[in-house]
């Protein structure tokens, strides 16, 4: 697996965005938050029209705007295609406005550069990224493909690494930080 301090590897993929027609995909890449100087939510899920993985979505989603006043993008991927992406979007009421963008990791090559595919069916586990606004990765967590990633873990992460001191155990923004 990709360590901390590396840069994110570089990628340019098929995303799904939107339902609408006409609006459905968009290419998403390593720069785009880089070049809007804000910080990168990446999070891998196992695979399209499963149980576990629509509860991390959803949540991501329902937390969205957090995410958003912390200046940072949030990317949901998996090894689907977009199409796939698209469809599950469409049939499952939780997943239709998605405010963020499923990336289509078709050709494997950007969870292989991360070190997150299993070694069976090459599906991406359960990874998180958190990237700085220079591309370097400052948080890495991995679940089983089995185990559900807690999202309110991500945004406290973040904040403590946004604030750029040391924090203890448990720490929540607003808390004391050391010296």
């Amino acid at each position: 697996m990709i360590n901390l301090g590396q840069k994110f590897p570089e990628f340019s993929k098929q995303a799904t965005v939107s339902t609408a027609p006409g609006k459905e995909f968009k290419t998403v890449t390593n720069k785009d938050h880089i070049s809007k100087k804000r910080w990168m939510v990446m999070f891998w899920y196992p695979k399209d029209f499963t149980f576990v993985c629509p509860t991390e979505i959803i949540d991501f989603n329902d937390k969205f705007k957090e995410f958003e006043s912390r200046n940072c993008d949030v990317i949901g991927a998996s090894t689907d295609t977009e199409f796939s992406h698209l469809g599950w979007m469409t049939s499952h009421p939780g997943l239709k406005e998605l405010q963020f963008p499923l990336l289509a990791d078709t050709s494997k090559s950007l969870g292989e550069d991360l070190g997150i595919l299993e070694d069976g069916e090459k599906i991406a586990y359960r990874a998180t990224f958190i990237v700085d606004p220079n591309g370097t990765v400052k948080w890495i967590c991995a679940n089983d493909l089995s185990v559900g990633r807690n999202v309110d873990e991500v945004v406290r992460v973040l904040d403590a690494l946004q604030s750029g001191k040391l924090t203890p155990c448990g720490w929540k923004k607003g808390d004391k930080t050391l010296n």
